[in-house]
């Protein structure tokens, strides 16, 4: 994190003012006993990347950030275990009243972007927020939205209407993804279309409607979930996002893109944690002798987001007017040597790939 002449923007009063009136901080308040499965649907509630943990007096025990339990996932930790298990237990804390310069300098010299408030008593009474001390700026990072796809599966729905302009609870899925981005900082994308492309550059035009730049590319034949990148290779040479066109998601683009740079990746896929249980006892044998029985296991893998995020570095190892999916790609990266990593995702994700996947998207944006 840099402190430059444009991060401290608020003055005491104002910060002392807002620390007032917002009370959202509470919303990131969860008890110890509380399990990783609770403590993730409470972080996404709040929308503070951080839950604070406290007893029954309401005393900070300690904190967990979006990334701990990022790393929880990683680490296979089930859904049932507790907290504590993930916990940072020696949070870093500021008394209420400090200028708003000193916060920011604390939270730049440690890495975090949001620090506890509480009393002489260590009972929380708000959260500093770094991006709320701070003005927004756009990335100049572009996002690529790959929006070619027939929707086969989704017939007779796209017989008619490319599925990224599919509504949505009043709003093409296209719309809702562009939105989101925009509110991470995203301001230049490209839309990769082909399959009734035109009514898709038709709606979205060049982005001026929403305050940002649009620019197409457009596929002549199909090129898989990956192919149509080349055609950016003398246009991007930043880090970039990609996406599929038929996933909505409540995470933050932006914090892909920060965890891709920090992990010095080539190529970075969000993959979400995936719980199955066996409905039966599962034994291991060793020839005819039992050697162990689990009951009833659960299985935990890690699946495809359909999010992605990229060096330019990657085009060379795609062809021009060549399918390749992206899979295929991840392998072609990771064989050469360079950097894949996998970007764990907690938030809501849906893939609206098949019609029961469409019939339930409506409530899942509402």
């Amino acid at each position: 994190m840099k402190i430059d002449k444009k991060t401290v923007t608020l003055s005491q009063e104002m910060k002392n003012q807002s620390l007032k009136k917002n009370v959202t901080w509470k919303k990131a308040l969860i008890q110890e006993a509380s399990t990783l499965e609770e403590a993730i649907k409470r972080i996404d509630a709040a929308a503070l990347q951080i839950l604070m943990v406290v007893d029954e007096q309401n005393k900070l025990i300690g904190t967990i950030t979006d990334g701990d339990i990022r790393r929880g996932l990683l680490r296979e930790v089930k859904l049932c275990d507790p907290i504590k298990k993930i916990m940072h237990g020696e949070a870093l804390v500021v008394p209420e009243g400090l200028e708003s310069e000193i916060i920011l300098k604390v939270m730049a010299a440690n890495s975090i972007k949001q620090i506890p408030i509480v009393n002489e008593k260590r009972e929380v009474i708000g959260l500093h927020i770094w991006d709320r001390l701070v003005d927004g700026s756009s990335l100049e990072n572009p996002m690529v939205v790959m929006a070619g796809g027939m929707g086969k599966r989704l017939h007779p729905y796209t017989k008619d209407c490319p599925k990224p302009l599919l509504s949505v609870y009043g709003k093409p899925i296209l719309e809702h993804i562009l939105r989101r981005a925009i509110s991470d900082g995203f301001s230049q994308f490209y839309f990769s279309v082909n399959y009734l492309g035109d009514m898709i550059k038709n709606y979205f035009k060049n982005g001026e409607e929403w305050g940002v730049k649009i620019s197409y590319i457009t596929e002549d034949k199909p090129l898989g979930t990956a192919g149509a990148l080349k055609n950016l290779e003398n246009k991007i040479d930043t880090p970039f996002v990609v996406t599929n066109g038929d996933v909505l998601t409540h995470m933050k683009y932006s914090d892909l893109l920060e965890f891709h740079q920090k992990q010095n990746a080539s190529a970075t896929m969000a993959v979400r944690t995936f719980e199955q249980q066996n409905p039966f006892g599962v034994i291991t044998l060793d020839g005819v002798m039992i050697t162990g029985i689990e009951e009833k296991p659960v299985q935990i893998t890690q699946v495809n987001t359909g999010v992605y995020a990229f060096d330019s570095t990657i085009f060379d190892f795609l062809k021009k007017n060549e399918i390749e999916n992206m899979p295929d790609l991840f392998l072609k990266i990771r064989n050469s040597g360079e950097r894949t990593v996998a970007y764990p995702m907690h938030e809501p994700w849906l893939d609206v790939g098949r019609p029961e996947d469409y019939k339930i998207a409506a409530e899942y944006i509402k």
